[in-house]
């Protein structure tokens, strides 16, 4: 540019000499147009050094952006890898706590079952039990006990007092009760007897427990002449232990003496069922538990 500003000056100095007063001044305007040009273009010319001085800070940092956004894809992309097996493994924890369920179902639905069958038998026993030996007689009771039917005969219609020899009236009463008995082979017959508190000690018998279960063996050996098999038969004697009524009259002491007969059906599988089936459902309860344990773990 001064080289330039030089040139200029120089060939003004040589036309002012060489030309006229009016060539020289309109050679002036043009030298001064020029200059202003020149000026225009200077600061143009800074204008752009400027901005691409500011474009190649911004290109620095969307370089510098470009390359964090990379860095940060990469771990996206190893995280979401991650998280891809994990949500798997969550589906398929989630689809053995569903079969875990369903066979949790299908067992309490068996149990179920298995009560509601020992409902029924019971009531049809009971109802059994009633139509055959009848209500008529205050001194008979048909009840079911947890879960357990039982008839409740009176000691002044089995038995003379202090006696364990089966009246005429027993005799007719049990050979009903022999009847349902029989019916059902699946069942046994436990013969419970209960006395009053009045000290016994006739003949061989020593005490109350002696005759309680003297008369019970009574019970049973007559149950046995009427068909009923023996190994159906159970007899027990309680004594004066298990009152009904305090033993402070007579009126209560007579209802304290009774003969129970339990009809019991042979469940013992049933329960073991249950037993095994709580037992297994316990085992479960506590795998699942720990599949969703380890579930929550791995996802953390």
């Amino acid at each position: 540019m001064k080289k330039m500003l030089l040139l200029s000056a120089s060939a003004l100095l040589l036309l002012s000499s060489c030309v006229s007063k009016k060539e020289f001044t309109a050679l002036e305007a043009k030298q001064k147009e020029t200059q202003d040009l020149l000026n225009t273009a200077t600061v143009k010319l800074n204008s752009c050094l400027e901005d691409k001085s500011a474009v190649s800070a911004r290109v620095a940092a969307l370089q510098d952006q470009l390359a964090n956004l990379k860095e940060t894809n990469k771990d996206l992309i190893q995280t979401t890898q991650g998280m891809t097996v994990l949500t798997t493994k969550g589906a398929e924890n989630l689809e053995k706590s569903l079969e875990s369920l369903k066979e949790k179902d299908l067992k309490i639905s068996r149990l179920q079952d298995a009560l509601t069958k020992k409902d029924s038998v019971t009531l049809a026993l009971v109802t059994s039990l009633k139509k055959e030996v009848g209500l008529d007689d205050e001194d008979i009771q048909i009840n079911v006990e947890k879960s357990v039917v039982f008839i409740s005969l009176s000691d002044k219609l089995l038995f003379k007092t202090g006696s364990y020899n089966i009246s005429t009236r027993a005799k007719e009463i049990l050979a009903k009760v022999a009847k349902v008995i029989n019916s059902k082979p699946d069942f046994e017959a436990m013969v419970e007897g209960h006395t009053d508190n009045v000290p016994y000690t006739r003949e061989v018998l020593v005490d109350n427990w002696d005759l309680s279960v003297k008369r019970s063996t009574s019970i049973v050996r007559a149950l046995q002449e009427l068909g009923v098999k023996p190994e159906q038969l159970i007899a027990a004697g309680r004594g004066d232990h298990l009152p009904l009524v305090p033993n402070d009259t007579a009126e209560n002491r007579a209802i304290n003496r009774r003969t129970k007969i339990y009809i019991l059906p042979k469940i013992d599988q049933f329960y073991e069922m249950i037993e095994t089936e709580m037992k297994n459902l316990s085992t479960e309860q506590n795998v699942e538990k720990e599949n969703i344990e380890e579930n929550e773990e791995n996802q953390d």
